[in-house]
């Protein structure tokens, strides 16, 4: 049984499906999970996600400002004046908190492109993993595309998907993905809430 496993040429077993789909699975998982555990060692998860709270309610109280300006002009002027003293201090202390993201980054930059760059030149641009929908499928061209035909994912794209979803799934699981975001949702509303403009008074 192991003569058996040995004979497999291994560069032949994962550069072709579904070898190879498999394979930039695992490098996906690898890299999130060498990531993560970096995160934990480097940063303080626990701090930066009690801060990231403080900055999500400080971006919300923006929105109770704005309502109070019809109501009472006097004091929307006080609340927004407090605001925007405070907006200076959360502005530094979103600056610390990418310093503190970008350890990781620092520590793993390198080897990974030297690691991706090894690995690229295994699959080149040849088809990894098959995409689960038909070509015809796809709107737009799907017309133009004669029916049945297949898609075929290549390296790049395979690899961006897997750790797309890895990421977030192995960030849920370590909690290091801050509730505070509340997901897409709160990310949208993060985004309305910095381009509302304070009406002049």
């Amino acid at each position: 049984m192991i003569n058996l496993i040995f004979q497999f040429n291994f560069v032949e077993l994962i550069s072709s499906p579904p070898g190879s789909m498999f394979f930039i699975l695992f490098i996906a998982l690898s890299t999130a999970l060498i990531s993560t555990g970096l995160t934990k060692w480097l940063t303080d998860t626990a701090e930066v996600n009690r801060k990231q709270k403080r900055i999500k309610a400080h971006e919300e109280e923006k929105q109770k400002i704005v309502d109070v300006a019809e109501i009472d002009p006097e004091r929307y002027k006080k609340l927004r004046k407090r605001w925007e003293r405070k907006q200076v201090v959360f502005k530094q202390t979103q600056q610390k908190m990418a310093m503190q993201r970008l350890k990781p980054t620092c520590v793993t930059f390198l080897p990974m492109i030297i690691i991706f760059a090894i690995i690229r030149t295994i699959f080149l641009n040849n088809p990894v993993a098959l995409s689960p929908m038909h070509a015809n499928d796809c709107p737009l061209i799907g017309d133009q595309i004669k029916a049945g035909t297949t898609i075929w994912i290549n390296f790049t794209a395979w690899y961006f998907l897997c750790s797309l979803g890895i990421n977030t799934l192995i960030q849920r699981l370590f909690k290091l993905q801050s509730q505070a975001s509340g997901g897409m949702g709160g990310m949208f509303q993060g985004q309305k809430a910095k381009a509302l403009e304070f009406p002049d008074v």
